[in-house]
């Protein structure tokens, strides 16, 4: 464990006998508020404690600039806070979680873009630039090194889902390169033209290089000339200089994050010639919009595709993967980087076709990366009854005491661990109990696995996305040893684009710390419109989902689903 030292020289902590915010920092502003983040933390340049992306104007299209950072709220739904727990905390891991960077093939012939007035994520007008958004998120966490309350070095980070958007390998190539290291073309096709609807004329999509009105542009969005020759371009990610461990979303697994990854009506166009633009059928069409909002509509086998005469340059980098074929490709030693070798995945979860795993985080916590996605398809997730008992078995293996189904306490000879879970989809995402086809067994709820967790003292948290959205749900049990945390962090595609930091503190009082800080990418809030350097179109990325027409301003959360402190009972006390 590393004993933290706080930077102030005052004596004695920040007491709080229920759940409370602390005051707003603006940044470089002078340490005069005694309850200000800056006498708690170690650090705080660079994280959203110090400043956070904010728009200049009030209404319309806006450029961002630096605005002040989020407030830090201590939640005690838990446990109460003792006063004295900053003077004798030690920190016990620092985690970094990255969700939904959804790396985008904006040309791939198989997207559904035109349903975006139905589902606003169908088409994002910022989606060309997500691998330069990523490489800068990447250099924000090399640059941070360590954790801002523990003041301990990145012990490492999990990626919790949907690193590809439309499930083909291209994308994960792309989002490899940016996690390990390596340059990066985001252009597929035609190495000249840019084939996707944004330069097809249609105003329901904005079209950044033409001088004709738009939706996008009828807000107020730039006409911005050179676009996709700097979008194109090549650039590096430096790669993360922290292990890295990898988690299986929902777009990782199907097309488009909602049909069956075999769905052969349209598999086979990825690699083609034709942009597809809807069914023959009508039935299908419906079936399509029904799943693209979450529903379970399946698409009939006999639906015919549209005669297309959209044409496009094939390209066989579009191709989808399998899950099998997803863990693979981490396994590759090009993308080892820092480690470790498969980033958690190893040979033989490839050949029995198994995504989760566990893994040690630092010493005396474990993770467990579970994976939480349906093979039959659609949004939302589930657990397989084999992993579910899996996950049992895990933590009991590492637990002095337990409970089971009828509530009786077990005693071992075992050494506690603490354990971190992280998954995909959230507690109240995991209603897709269908069938999979790959595996003929019971599926389990996400109440269900809250219900099991609470089996363990040793559970602490449960780290998620999915739902794009900051969002931290306390579990609360009788027994407070038997309460744990859901933390669900917004994605890094729709705006606030953040990112997060979990500290976890023991603060030898009988509590456990629970610090989660958000942080941006390192692209500066605004940057000229025709400047091409990679940290200039992160920075455009990011401004572009500010204003896209579809951003769902409630996504950044409230202050208690930000930068928070969440109070715990140490089960090992």
């Amino acid at each position: 464990m590393t004993s933290i030292r706080r930077r102030t020289l005052l004596g004695g902590g920040i007491g709080a006998a229920a759940a409370m915010t602390l005051g707003t920092r603006p940044a470089r502003a002078a340490d005069s508020d005694l309850t200000s983040w800056s006498r708690r933390a170690i650090l705080g340049e660079g994280t959203a404690l110090e400043a956070a992306a904010a728009p200049v104007g009030s209404s319309g299209y806006t450029r961002l600039t630096s605005g002040p950072g989020y407030p830090l709220t201590v939640r005690t739904d838990l446990c109460p806070a003792q006063a004295k727990r900053d003077d004798t905390r030690t920190a016990r891991a620092s985690i970094v979680q990255f969700t939904d960077v959804h790396v985008v093939d904006a040309q791939s012939p198989v997207r559904f873009e035109w349903l975006h007035q139905i589902t606003g994520s169908a088409f994002r007008p910022h989606e060309a630039l997500g691998t330069q958004g990523g490489a800068q998120l990447v250099r924000r966490v090399n640059e941070l090194g360590k954790g801002p309350f523990s003041g301990r070095a990145f012990d490492c980070v999990v990626t919790t889902g949907d690193s590809s958007d439309n499930h083909e390998r291209v994308e994960l190539d792309w989002f490899l390169a940016m996690m390990s290291g390596g340059a990066i073309t985001a252009n597929t096709g035609s190495p000249t033209e840019w084939e996707g609807v944004q330069n097809a004329g249609d105003s329901l999509y904005y079209l950044p290089e033409s001088t004709a009105s738009d939706t996008y542009k009828k807000v107020g969005f730039p006409t911005l000339p050179g676009f996709f020759e700097r979008a194109t371009t090549p650039h590096t990610s430096e790669g993360l200089k922290t292990e890295w461990f990898s988690v299986f979303g929902n777009h990782d697994d199907s097309i488009e994050g909602t049909l069956p990854s075999g769905t052969p009506i349209l598999a086979d166009m990825y690699t083609g010639g034709f942009k597809f633009t809807g069914f023959d059928d009508t039935s299908a069409n419906l079936a399509l919009r029904r799943s693209s909002i979450g529903g379970q509509s399946a698409i009939p086998k006999s639906s015919s595709l549209a005669k297309s005469r959209w044409e496009i340059t094939p390209d066989e980098r579009r191709a989808t993967f399998t899950p099998r074929e997803f863990m693979a490709a981490h396994l590759d030693p090009k993308v080892d980087g820092p480690g470790p070798h498969g980033h958690g995945f190893t040979a033989d979860a490839v050949a029995d076709g198994v995504g989760y795993y566990s893994f040690q985080i630092a010493q005396g916590v474990v993770g467990i990366s579970m994976d939480s996605t349906n093979r039959a398809g659609f949004t939302d997730g589930s657990i397989g009854d084999e992993q579910f008992r899996w996950i049992k078995r895990t933590i009991e293996a590492s637990s002095s005491r337990y409970y089971d189904g009828w509530g009786i306490e077990h005693r071992t000879d075992r050494s506690d661990q603490l354990f971190v879970l992280f998954s995909h989809h959230t507690s109240d995402s995991m209603n897709n109990l269908l069938l999979a086809p790959d595996k003929l067994e019971i599926r389990h709820s996400g109440s269900e696995l809250v219900s099991s967790l609470q089996r363990y003292p040793n559970v602490v948290a449960w780290v998620n996305g999915h739902t794009h959205d900051n969002k931290i749900t306390p579990h609360h049990h009788n027994d407070p040893t038997r309460s744990f945390w859901e933390i669900n962090t917004a994605s890094h595609v729709d705006f606030p684009q953040h990112t997060r930091i979990i500290d976890v503190c023991d603060n030898a009082d009988g509590t456990l710390s629970l610090f989660t800080t958000l942080i941006e990418s390192a692209a500066p809030y605004q940057a000229a419109y025709d400047d091409g350097s990679p940290s200039a179109l992160a920075s455009l990325y990011r401004e572009l989902s500010y204003n896209d027409i579809h951003r769902d301003p409630n996504r950044i959360g409230t202050a208690a689903d930000r930068n928070t402190e969440l109070l715990l009972k140490n089960p090992m006390a």
